[in-house]
């Protein structure tokens, strides 16, 4: 599904992705994981358009995006849900969702648009009791449902999602992977940038790790879980004891 092949990324002087060649498929999850500053955010972002790249390819079904405008992009099915959520905070729950699906007005009946909105609040029950009330004012965990509600408001063949569960309390971690686990499971693709890496191994199928803008290590994610550099820069002393 999509593709992206030696891709390079700078703002101005600073060089932030080096060769970047990753892939994929369709009905994915597959996650990057490395520590701040290694360009996994300037990645997300020169995929959507929002940062442009000094060269390379990305391919998204067999159309080149590189040098495409954002809202083509997501018009083409593409979605992100940034890190740090960046909800329309003096709008409600429900005229948030509506914005998600803005560009589809156009094409999709009402009654489509509708029935996606319930299915979001079928997801996130919490939703629907607060659709009403205005976004600033939910909790982070209900800002980060509403933020991955919106996206798939947007209809997307590919969601991409910039750190999900941070800042967010144990069970609400829980919630959120389960909630991306149910979207795949549905056949929807999945991008997931993710620092707690131990949580994003165990949901996906394939996983990429990048250090100072490169890719240095990939694979399925059961070979990742077990890599001794894996374990010792990302998943901390005490996994290996508690997978033993």
């Amino acid at each position: 599904m999509l593709r992206i092949k030696n891709l390079h990324t700078s703002y101005g002087a600073v060089k932030v992705l080096r060769n970047i060649s990753l892939h994929v498929a369709e009905r994915e999850i597959v996650c990057l994981i490395g520590a701040n500053g290694a360009g996994k955010t300037t990645l997300l972002f020169t995929i959507m358009g929002l940062v442009h790249p000094n060269a390379g390819q990305i391919i998204f079904q067999e159309q080149e995006i590189s040098n495409m405008p954002t809202p083509e992009i997501v018009c083409l099915g593409i979605s992100l849900v940034p890190e740090g959520r960046q909800i329309f905070y003096p709008l409600t729950v429900e005229e948030n969702l509506e914005l998600g699906a803005y560009h589809r007005r156009k094409n999709d009946p009402k009654e489509k648009i509708q029935a996606d909105m319930e299915h979001v609040y079928q997801l996130f029950p919490r939703l629907k009791e607060r659709r009403g009330q205005i976004a600033g004012t939910l909790s982070g965990g209900e800002q980060q449902m509403l933020a991955i509600g919106r996206a798939f408001m947007a209809r997307p063949k590919l969601l991409m999602l910039d750190e999900p569960s941070l800042g967010l309390a144990p069970r609400l971690v829980d919630k959120i992977m389960d909630t991306i686990l149910a979207l795949n499971q549905e056949g929807l693709t999945i991008l997931l940038v993710e620092q707690n890496a131990r949580r994003a191994l165990e949901i996906a199928h394939r996983g990429y790790v990048l250090e100072t803008g490169r890719i240095v290590l990939q694979g399925h994610t059961q070979e990742l879980l077990t890599d001794e550099d894996v374990r010792r820069a990302y998943l901390g002393r005490d996994y290996q004891k508690f997978t033993d």
